[in-house]
């Protein structure tokens, strides 16, 4: 089983399933073509927009629990 961290860098979690980016989105990440989503992590990126990256985290290994990887 997939399991995300904060330390993740966002394009990585795209890369190992595109269908996280729905879940992005409905926690405020819409900036996920950024060119700073290819080198910054979850963690910063949640800090520079004001998100809780726990919620966030726990949403995508939510997702990766349920998906077919």
């Amino acid at each position: 089983m997939t399991k995300i961290s904060k330390e993740m860098i966002i394009a990585d979690v795209l890369d190992l399933d595109e269908g996280t980016a729905p879940v992005f989105i409905s926690n405020g990440m819409h900036c996920l073509g950024c060119p700073s989503s290819m080198g910054e992590s979850i963690e910063d990126a949640c800090m520079v927009h004001g998100m809780d990256p726990d919620k966030l985290v726990g949403d995508l290994n939510d997702y990766f629990a349920k998906a077919v990887v």
